[in-house]
């Protein structure tokens, strides 16, 4: 990977010919240039954010007698449950992903080379899995607790051990699920900073950890701000394993109303209000940084001098790193393929599991370019606009990762049920044939969904991306007489490739971990191994439920190996 002043050489150099060769620009070209750009931008936004309008619109319809009843019985412990899930599940991703990326990024210790690749495993792990590995393992049946009865001698009742279906069980899953996002984004910051500012900070009299609290926490702070709160909105909308310990949540509360009670109104005002509460978290975290930057300015980067540690210090890294590791990936695979192998004839074909597998791969392939390619396109379009009016239409596309997936699922369900009726009266009137559903029940319908869902996934870390790199190298390059296309070509591409890899991996790890909204937008006949292993785990059959699941696992590694090697690779001025 180029360093930020190579690509500033290569803008002046190599790609001089490509950008001096053009024509002048036209006086009339900036303002068509202007107009364009925001007229793509609002089509992009009202594309994503259709269907949460389609959700705000049935929400403001009256409100009738089953919000009495919520309020008087079992909204406020939705409410209570739902903040303590997020408070817990943030605390400890937070501590975990931060923690363990300073120490295998400024640190020597027995193990660094493997936990600097292991740590992002549990990516890999759906939270829905983790929830079926433990249960099978803690539950009173499971073999931890039946090796403990033996040791000791004690019946049931007879020793305090934790319930895992609890709101401390789902938290604990949620947390050791989703840390790899506060630990990627945290990683990929420190890589990125200059070791002089660090040194700088030292010859001042700041102890180790000093200069980790006063330098480069503050400097890494957007990356770990943006992967709290992919941490946050992921706890939101989780609905598999909060679902499965049967911990009353906001989000369990919204699929019964839709569904046990058959009021899709109250669960839009249900959704309505969680909307706006995440979207006041969100402007609140932008506000507190106001006019902040945070970019780089120095062009000097020398290799990263990791300090060696020795004795306790090092077994305590290591230990670190290992933990999170050994609890959210090893153990919960262990207990997988020991429920796989006995799960006998229950097992779903090879060919079946072929077929899923395909389905999968080919879902997560399609669904992550169209969302990267969306939030390139708004990205750039937004560069260098502070507008209000812009930041707040940006803020609300965003809000579709924190909403729970069955919502999203309907909501694009009435926004391409709309279309559809468009589409069928103009073929009628053109050809004369009446059309039935043209979108709807398609892949097209699914890919929908995954852009509304995961758009935030990789625009924010774009975003945070884009702030540290400096104006002065788009100022030269249009110098040089470049279209705002050629710059993005020769300059701001080749500067975010490390990020355009990282979202495009995150979101293809996400759509093949998507629940609710595939199950519900996927054509006829057309399943995914999530869909496969929820469906059998539903009915009980957890062992049979193992094996999709590993699957599941198994193709999420390879790209998260590859994320791995390019956070590696990130560091400005390493080859």
């Amino acid at each position: 990977m180029s360093s930020p002043s190579a690509a500033v050489t290569a803008a002046a150099a190599l790609p001089i010919a490509a950008l001096a060769d053009r024509p002048a620009p036209r006086s009339a070209r900036p303002a068509s240039r202007v107009s364009l750009r925001l007229a793509a931008l609002i089509g992009l936004l009202l594309l994503i954010g259709a269907p949460l309008v389609a959700i705000f619109a049935r929400g403001l319809a009256v409100p009738d007698a089953l919000w009495s009843h919520l309020l008087a019985t079992v909204f406020w412990s939705y409410v209570a449950n739902t903040l303590i899930l997020c408070a817990s599940v943030g605390a400890i991703t937070v501590a975990v992903g931060t923690g363990t990326a300073w120490l295998v990024t400024m640190y020597r210790f027995p193990g660094r080379r493997i936990a600097e690749w292991a740590l992002v495993l549990p990516l890999a792990m759906p939270a829905y899995v983790l929830a079926y590995a433990y249960t099978d393992l803690l539950q009173f049946t499971g073999p931890v607790q039946t090796l403990l009865r033996d040791v000791t001698g004690l019946r049931h009742g007879e020793y305090g051990f934790p319930p895992i279906h609890s709101t401390g069980g789902a938290a604990f899953v949620l947390a050791f699920a989703l840390y790899p996002y506060v630990y990627l984004l945290a990683r990929a910051a420190f890589n990125e900073q200059s070791i002089c500012a660090l040194e700088v900070s030292r010859t001042l009299g700041c102890s180790p950890a000093a200069a980790f609290r006063r330098v480069a926490l503050p400097m890494a702070r957007p990356a770990i701000a943006t992967g709290v709160a992919f941490v946050l909105m992921e706890t939101l909308a989780d609905f598999g394993a909060v679902k499965f310990f049967e911990v009353p949540t906001y989000t369990t509360g919204i699929y019964r109303a839709w569904y046990a009670t058959a009021n899709p109104t109250v669960a839009a005002q249900l959704a309505m209000a969680l909307l706006l509460f995440v979207f006041a978290a969100l402007a609140l975290e932008q506000f507190s940084r106001r006019a902040g930057r945070f970019r780089h300015t120095s062009t000097r980067y020398r290799p990263l001098t990791r300090q060696r540690l020795h004795g306790r210090g090092a077994a305590a890294a290591s230990l670190a790193c290992a933990l999170p590791v050994l609890i959210g990936f090893v153990i919960p695979a262990a207990a997988l393929l020991a429920m796989a192998f006995a799960g006998g004839d229950d097992r779903p074909d090879a060919r079946r599991l072929a077929a899923l597998t395909g389905n999968t791969l080919l879902l997560a392939a399609i669904a992550s370019t169209v969302v990267v390619a969306a939030a390139v396109a708004a990205l750039y379009a937004l560069r260098g606009d502070r507008s209000p009016v812009r930041r707040l239409a940006m803020l609300c596309a965003s809000l579709g990762y924190a909403t729970p997936g069955v919502v999203i699922a309907v909501g694009i369900l009435m926004t391409i049920g709309a279309i559809d009726h468009l589409l069928g009266a103009g073929l009628r009137q053109i050809v004369g044939i009446p059309a039935g559903l043209i979108l709807g029940g398609s892949l097209a319908a699914v890919v929908y969904g995954c852009l509304t869902r995961f758009f935030a996934v990789a625009y924010r870390p774009l975003e945070a991306a884009l702030g540290k790199v400096k104006p002065t190298y788009e100022d030269a390059a249009r110098l040089l007489r470049g279209t705002p296309t050629a710059v993005l070509r020769h300059v701001h591409l080749p500067l975010l490739r490390p990020s355009l890899v990282a979202a495009a991996l995150i979101v293809f790890v996400d759509v093949m971990k998507e629940l609710p909204a595939t199950m519900i937008l996927r054509p006829f006949n057309f399943d995914t191994l999530a869909i496969e292993a929820f469906q059998l785990a539903s009915t009980e059959r957890l062992d049979a439920a193992a094996l999709p699941s590993l699957l599941i696992v198994a193709a999420g590694l390879a790209p998260v190996m590859l994320l791995c090697r390019e956070i590696r690779r990130s560091r400005p001025g390493q080859r």
